[in-house]
């Protein structure tokens, strides 16, 4: 039997019984429209919401648009709103985030403001934010070619199934004590991605200097420019450029996007092609030889590690594959390639009308600085590697937690 069709959800704390109330969102809340207000939203004082300010359920301060227009005292949030994209693409649509203060509405997001103080706000915002209510609002939206939307007068006929008010804050309290880990956890990984951000700034030699900032200790010669043609092999994987067809069962052709810092492949996401393509693949480059990748028509610059202990792939001609020789060590070049001082290089070659690219002659010119020493630079390598494998620890945590959330607002709702 579907408990949930009847009105029990999955999973409950013990002591609660009996079905859900079924109601409107109309009759829970009050809903305001946002101000039209200044368009441009990036000059004045007056800080406002918009649906690209949301992300997991929070607004993204760094996102808030500012308005020469006093928003008028009806688009203030109070404790409790609720914010609901109403227009946008397909994907927003439906999208919500939680009070934060002095911020105005802006035009595109639906206030929701609860009409009587009987019911938990914060349960309710987890509610709305269930996959199943999410795909309500997409499938409730009038789809226009680039925009889709959705009216007030089919948003209150949205079902929610309301508990006990005791059952109400208990769910909610444990779901924000779940949000409260993945903060910590989000903030842990943003901090070291700072932490290594500014390592490489300084670990490496600024343009037209031969040391760098900091350095270990006991290394004092002076570091040589080289181009990166002239220590690494730099292959077009695919020359015709074109993916070949995508199948069910096959291997990974895989994307620079597909492939995290530590070379793990993103099965979830990655283009499945025929096993005939690697044999094709293998006569151009073997990943059996220590190798890297470089984004070169997406995801512009990105550098990853192409591992050889993960069972047969081959790589999309978005990127190309970078295998060093014995004068640079391979965890070094790595982690150069992702200072601020080869990417500067990189986006000052990339070209194109409507997709930016960098070509293979371009980016054989790159200079890298090495130091002479082998030694200095494995040290600096294996430094990085660690670091990168500590942010990866981290990413995995951060999303072990997102899926369990996911799991239980899937189990703890009707």
């Amino acid at each position: 039997m579907n408990n949930k069709k009847n009105g029990i959800p999955k999973l409950r704390f013990p002591g609660f019984t009996g079905a859900w109330e079924q109601r409107k969102l109309g009759e829970i809340f009050e809903i305001q429209s946002g101000f039209t207000g200044d368009a441009q939203l990036n000059t004045g004082k007056f800080k406002v919401s918009r649906i690209e300010t949301i992300s997991n359920g929070v607004i993204d301060s760094k996102k808030i648009g500012f308005s020469n227009v006093i928003p008028d005292k009806k688009y203030k949030l109070n404790v409790g709103d609720i914010l609901y994209s109403n227009i946008n693409s397909i994907d927003h649509i439906g999208k919500i985030a939680e009070y934060i203060e002095d911020i105005g509405l802006y035009h595109g997001i639906n206030l929701l403001r609860l009409a009587s103080i009987s019911d938990n706000p914060d349960f309710l915002f987890y509610e709305l934010n269930t996959e199943e209510k999410r795909n309500w609002a997409k499938s409730h939206a009038n789809k226009a070619v680039n925009q889709a939307s959705i009216n007030q007068t089919e948003l209150k006929k949205q079902k929610l199934s309301i508990p006990v008010i005791e059952e109400q804050t208990k769910i909610s309290n444990f779901l924000q004590h779940f949000d409260s880990l993945i903060t910590l956890h989000q903030r842990k990984l943003e901090h070291l991605q700072e932490q290594k951000k500014g390592l490489l700034q300084k670990m490496f030699p600024k343009k037209g200097e031969t040391v760098p900032e900091v350095r270990f200790p006991g290394f004092t010669d002076a570091w040589e420019q080289r181009k990166l043609g002239e220590v690494a092999d730099v292959i077009d994987p695919h020359p015709s450029h074109r993916a070949p067809a995508e199948v069910k069962i096959g291997i990974p052709f895989i994307g620079i996007s597909d492939v995290n810092e530590i070379g793990e492949i993103n099965y979830s996401t990655v283009r499945v092609v025929d096993e005939d393509i690697y044999e094709e693949h293998h006569r151009r480059y073997d990943l059996s030889i220590p190798s890297l990748g470089i984004g070169r028509v997406a995801s512009l610059g990105k550098v990853i590690r192409l591992r050889n202990d993960i069972g047969k792939y081959a790589i999309s001609p978005t990127m190309s594959v970078l295998q060093p020789d014995t004068r640079i060590e391979i965890n070094y070049l790595y982690s150069y390639m992702n200072s601020s001082q080869f990417q500067k290089q990189f986006s000052a070659k990339s070209n194109g009308s409507t997709r930016q690219s960098v070509g293979i002659k371009d980016l054989r010119t790159l200079v890298v600085s090495v130091p002479s020493s082998s030694n200095e630079q494995q040290k600096i390598g294996e430094y990085f590697s660690k670091f990168d494998s500590l942010i990866a620890l981290h990413q995995r945590k951060l999303d072990h937690l997102e899926l369990m959330k996911k799991g239980l607002l899937q189990q703890m709702f009707v």
